[in-house]
């Protein structure tokens, strides 16, 4: 009896010993990641980073070259409709040289003799007119009392008429000799040698009411025609404009919702798109890669108390909706990975990773929206490392 019980310890000790070993040589579970599979509404988005925008700027320019006085305004100063918001006096003329002025003079003369002429011409055919109407009217008479031929009244007549056309082309060049000599004297006085006549100074008004968003040119100086001076606009009627990549605009349509995001204030902002811009322009990334990038303009919808502190050129974060799915199944995209030309994910099942084809509806930022494969209520793996495989042991942690 001794001798059996002893065999006994000896065989248990032996099982324990190997049932010690197989346990250390069975491999750990591997720690992983899982999130449940959800099933709700989903929505794919183009996230880009927009800037805010005046809707109606205007930029008030010079309008005739000359010496700019400093400008009084400041950016956000008010500014009503005909408000003289810059003062120009115009360049003074050069002097003239003495030929010049000798010759203009000359000229002067000439113009003053050209308008005597003209007078007396004009007093001539002022002459042959009163006289061609007074035989016409001799000529009716006679016509009536049968003294003088239809022949002969028709000529008077006619007389009458060239005669009076006479006169008013008289008159016309005497208008024309009083405005040479007229432009004559103030070429004269406008560069005149003495220093007189200093041009007047021009008021540059605004041509909307708002406020001051830039100001060009602040200090004195000279200007030329076309030169901008102050921006200015109503601040209050913004607008947020979006670069997106040309491959992503074509998805966007007027209308769709945007969610506008981390503005600089509580909560998100409600928008919609208004256009997108039919052309697009090359623009370099921070990497130095050439994109193709389209504008995309966003009105905002939420109450304007609420982006009441939002200003000109603003950055704020935007999400535009392109696809949205009712009751679709939603997994976090760092599940989906390749293998072969399908989309697969591991799924945790009774301690086990198993392998799973999926058939993906669509996909955006950190979720994506699966067809079929998958169920409510089923674990995912997150990020699956390399060491997960068909079959292994995982330890599961939730996300």
């Amino acid at each position: 009896m001794h001798i059996k019980g002893r065999h006994i310890a000896i065989a248990a000790g032996l099982l324990a010993a190997v049932g010690i070993t197989a346990w250390l040589l069975i491999p750990a579970p591997v720690p992983v990641e899982t999130a449940a599979v959800m099933k709700g509404k989903f929505v794919a988005t183009v996230d880009e980073d927009g800037k805010t925008r005046v809707r109606e700027r205007y930029v008030v320019a010079a309008p005739l070259a000359g010496r700019l006085s400093r400008v009084r305004f400041k950016v956000g100063d008010p500014v009503q409709v005909d408000d003289a918001i810059a003062t120009i006096t115009p360049s003074p003329a050069p002097l003239m040289d003495p030929r010049t002025r000798r010759e203009v003079e000359e000229m002067l003369g000439t113009g003053e003799a050209n308008l005597e002429r003209a007078k007396a011409v004009v007093e001539r055919a002022r002459a042959l007119s009163d006289q061609a109407n007074t035989d016409l009217a001799r000529t009716r008479t006679l016509a009536q009392q049968g003294a003088a031929t239809a022949q002969a009244f028709e000529r008077a007549e006619l007389a009458a008429r060239l005669a009076e056309r006479d006169l008013r082309a008289a008159e016309f060049q005497d208008h024309a000799a009083e405005h040479e000599i007229s432009q004559l004297r103030a070429l004269l006085a406008r560069y005149s040698n003495d220093g007189g006549g200093q041009p007047e100074a021009w008021n540059v008004a605004s041509p909307v009411a708002g406020v001051v968003l830039k100001v060009a040119q602040e200090s004195e100086t000279i200007v030329q025609p076309g030169t901008p001076l102050l921006d200015i606009g109503d601040a209050s009627d913004i607008e947020v404009v979006v670069d997106v990549l040309s491959t992503n605009a074509v998805e966007i349509r007027a209308g769709a919702d945007v969610t506008i995001d981390n503005w600089g204030g509580e909560g998100k902002l409600k928008g919609r798109v208004r256009r997108v811009e039919p052309a697009a322009f090359t623009k370099i990334s921070t990497l130095g890669v050439e994109e193709q990038r389209v504008n995309v303009l966003v009105d905002i919808l939420s109450p304007s108390e609420q982006w009441a502190r939002l200003g000109d050129a603003y950055q704020v974060d935007v999400q535009i909706a392109v696809f949205a799915r009712d009751e679709a199944t939603i997994i976090p995209a760092g599940a989906l990975f390749r293998r072969g030309e399908g989309w697969n994910v591991y799924v945790s099942k009774d301690g086990r990773a198993e392998l799973c084809e999926i058939e993906l509806l669509r996909r955006s930022g950190r979720f994506a929206a699966v067809a079929s494969g998958l169920s409510p209520g089923e674990e995912v793996i997150v990020y699956p490392s390399d060491r997960v495989v068909p079959g292994i042991r995982v330890a599961s942690r939730p996300r």
